[in-house]
């Protein structure tokens, strides 16, 4: 199994038209071959100094692909580059963790 965080930074105020575009995608994605998970995580509010913050403007997306293979399949699908183009231009900066079992 393949995990991946991504960390996404969107330009100021841009986090919620950026989520509601990955909304849009995320149906696509969950459907492709070997997608276990995709979800868009923000700050849990309440925990205070318990927590380090990612910020408003952050989000992350947590992925779990079957394979190496799936999540290239993901990288190249169509309906990626489409969200790709439409928010790149509300996007500070992107990090793309992929991650193996330890």
């Amino acid at each position: 199994m393949i995990h991946v965080v991504a960390v996404i930074t969107t330009q100021p105020g841009q986090r919620a038209t950026v989520l509601d575009a990955f909304r849009a995608n995320a149906e696509l994605v969950r459907a492709e071959d070997g997608c276990i998970a995709y979800t868009a995580v923000v700050d849990a509010e309440g925990f205070g100094s318990f927590q380090a913050p990612i910020g408003p403007d952050t989000f992350f997306v947590i992925e779990q692909w079957a394979s190496p293979a799936a999540l290239k399949a993901h990288a190249a699908a169509p309906h990626m580059k489409a969200y790709g183009e439409k928010v790149s231009p509300l996007t500070a900066s992107r990090a793309i963790h992929i991650l193996s079992p330890a």
